[in-house]
């Protein structure tokens, strides 16, 4: 069986102009995990448009085509799903956006597929190799007993900064209603993890030195989550994931993850107004010091790189620079800024549509940069110029100075300076390694910068 897998861009990865390094950070498994399910003698080749051109009509007519859509790509997987079925080939399609508007996807699929694949994934394989695949597979059945090794030969490692991207779990423990989470895992659990051994397995499969977990939250399962360090000290890994801040406050996990390799930390802060916590079902946030999260981390030798959520309902035009104040003051390494987007089958998809503030469903600028619903507070222009401005202020050379001057040593003030400033003031040259296919040429340098200073304990 000839099998085509595609994973098509999110719309700001396919500009012509300008090529954010973010999209060529890690190579995303889902599609290469289902590859696994696959049989050795079917021929299998796998596409990602982030980090690809695709000339459809170059493209061989494969038996079985598979796509997978998020919000901002689905104009571009419709476009394909629909060229290849006109040639007369099988189109299969699953996914977030599938799981929240199965309907929409279905008129440009003959099967679709909802929530996570583990379960259905190998029915369908067996029902389209007997000729009667269904219409559509819903999961219920949630576990990672069994799972086969990533197919990673299907991978094109050099077009990727960080090639040994890695998930050990699936979902999240916690329910903020402005997450596809709960949407995507309903019908069954919406947190569960591989077995120890199997993780530690899938890691020993990995060359270098260098990982980055993919998991919505690593720390989310303490019992496994400290197995798992245990097993990967000795490894010599360097590691970056994302965790919440009560994780982070919790006693002994941090440690266990530095001991581990753990470098730099994606954290979820998503606000710094209080009163947005409740609203939007960020529980796990509420009555937490942010403050002592990042001081923990920096003490520990780990770098932070926080997110944040403007345009809540009780965010006014006041909201950015106080944000970015904060973020500097606390020597935060990167930040990570977006507009509240209401996705469709979320709770806040259904309060927002309820209430009549959703302006448009032009999925392209769903984006979580453009405004697409009604805010509270402000007007969408100054939601919009003030993300932007958010952007611009934390990112000035001045900042990134002030940023490394709250760091506790000169060792980690030069890392603060190296890591920041890297990211965003050297975009030219990223965009560059990304045009000529280099861009993993500079993974010695982030391995050297994780590694110089961190892991204080």
């Amino acid at each position: 069986m000839r099998v085509t897998m595609i994973l098509p861009a999110l719309t700001e990865a396919t500009s012509p102009l300008f090529r954010p390094i973010k999209y060529s950070l890690f190579p995303p498994l889902g599609l290469a995990t289902l590859a696994g399910y696959l049989d050795p003698g079917d021929e299998v080749t796998l596409h990602d448009e982030h980090v690809e051109r695709i000339d459809l009509e170059s493209l061989d007519t494969p038996d079985l085509l598979v796509i997978q859509p998020y919000i901002t790509s689905a104009r571009r997987s419709y476009e394909i799903a629909d060229h290849f079925r006109a040639r007369g080939v099988h189109v299969a399609m699953g996914g977030l956006h599938v799981t929240s508007l199965p309907e929409e996807a279905a008129a440009h699929a003959d099967t679709i597929f909802t929530g996570p694949g583990e379960d259905t994934w190998p029915l369908f394989l067996k029902d389209f190799r007997d000729g009667v695949p269904a219409r559509r597979y819903d999961s219920t059945q949630r576990t990672l007993a069994g799972l086969p090794p990533v197919r990673r030969d299907l991978i094109k490692r050099h077009l990727y900064l960080v090639p040994n991207s890695i998930v050990v779990s699936r979902g999240c423990p916690h329910h903020c209603d402005f997450c596809y989470k709960d949407a995507f895992f309903e019908g069954g659990k919406s947190f569960y993890t591989q077995a120890v051994d199997d993780a530690l397995a899938e890691i020993d499969r990995l060359p270098g030195r260098h990982l980055y977990f993919l998991d919505d939250h690593l720390l989310g399962n303490r019992r496994f989550a400290e197995a798992l360090f245990d097993g990967m000290k000795g490894m010599g890994r360097l590691w970056q994931a994302a965790g919440t801040v009560n994780s982070v406050l919790k006693p002994d996990l941090l440690e266990r993850a530095v001991e581990a390799g753990l470098r730099s930390l994606f954290v979820g802060f998503e606000t710094v107004n209080d009163a947005n916590l409740a609203e939007r079902r960020k529980n796990q946030n509420i009555g937490t010091d942010y403050a002592a999260a990042v001081r923990r981390l920096h003490d520990a030798g780990v770098m932070v790189n926080a997110s944040f959520v403007f345009g809540l309902d009780q965010d006014g035009p006041d909201v950015f620079d106080r944000t970015v104040a904060w973020a500097v003051e606390q020597g935060i390494e990167t930040a990570t800024f977006h507009i509240m987007t209401p996705y469709p089958s979320t709770g806040l998809w259904k309060q927002m549509e309820a209430e009549d503030r959703i302006v448009h469903r032009d999925w392209d600028l769903y984006d979580t940069r453009h405004v697409v619903y009604r805010p509270k507070n402000m007007t969408p222009r100054q939601l919009e110029d003030g993300y932007w401005r958010a952007y611009r202020d934390f990112y000035r050379w001045s900042n990134i100075w002030r940023g490394a001057g709250a760091q506790p040593g000169t060792h980690e003030r030069l890392r603060h300076l190296a890591y920041a400033g890297g990211w965003k003031k050297f975009e030219p040259a990223w965009d560059l390694l990304i045009r000529s296919k280099r861009v993993v040429r500079a993974l010695p340098a982030l391995e050297r910068t994780l590694a110089a200073f961190g892991g204080r304990g």
